[in-house]
């Protein structure tokens, strides 16, 4: 599956690994930093996919997406992220991303919009409202100050994640991606009205300033083929 993601938001909050462990499937734990682990909101724009070899498909694999994620480490070292929910707007790559990989992608209204120099994300579930969000983000342009981000351990640690965890088909599997470094700016949350970490499971989360704010302008990935890791217990 290859795709390219564009306009790209991260936002990150810092909690105590025990609130995150029910969420790991079988043999992952949750991936720690300075003694924490992360709750991430990240928006993007997904365009140019492709699914199986076959060629991108102009209309059907470009839409916003939004998703919460957590951050995982496997038996084997490992690192990667579990996904908790991922927004998108069309229907059809929504299906074909539960059923190869078991990822539990959401159909939702979404918009993706640039003006004055922020970006703006908006998605609703269909059937779940409550499960919505409405983030604006500013990208810093100090140069300086966004090329000491590749320095920084923990921005490496939030963005750096060459795979995801799932549990599909009665086992956990990992899938690998492959993409350049992130082009990293520092950012500020100008607006947040957030009810996917509550509908994820981390109620009241969204009312306190995340830890960190991050944006890349876009970076082309390609995920190779799921790799079995062990039976769900």
């Amino acid at each position: 599956m290859r795709q390219r993601w564009s306009d790209v938001s991260f936002l990150h909050w810092k909690v105590d690994p025990k609130l995150v462990e029910d969420y790991m499937p079988a043999g992952c734990t949750p991936d720690v930093i300075n003694g924490s682990t992360w709750v991430g909101l990240i928006g993007f724009q997904m365009s140019k996919s492709s699914f199986f070899g076959s060629p991108s498909i102009p209309w059907l694999g470009n839409f916003p997406e939004v998703n919460v994620r957590l951050y995982s480490i496997d038996e084997l070292g490992h690192r990667g992220v579990v996904f908790l929910s991922l927004e998108a707007s069309h229907v059809i790559p929504v299906l074909i991303a539960r059923m190869a990989f078991g990822l539990k992608y959401q159909w939702a209204a979404m918009k993706l919009e640039q003006r004055d120099g922020m970006v703006a994300y908006l998605t609703r579930r269909h059937g779940q409202p409550d499960a919505s969000s409405h983030m604006i983000v500013q990208p810093s342009h100090d140069v300086a100050a966004n090329a000491a981000i590749a320095l920084d351990p923990v921005s490496t640690f939030l963005t750096s994640r060459w795979g995801f965890h799932e549990r599909h088909l009665g086992h956990t599997i990992y899938c690998r991606n492959h993409h350049q470094s992130w082009p990293l700016q520092h950012a500020k949350l100008v607006h947040l009205d957030d009810g996917l970490l509550a509908a994820a499971g981390f109620k009241g989360l969204a009312d306190r300033a995340p830890d960190s704010v991050l944006y890349a302008t876009e970076v082309t990935t390609v995920f190779a083929s799921p790799q079995q890791r062990n039976r769900v217990r």
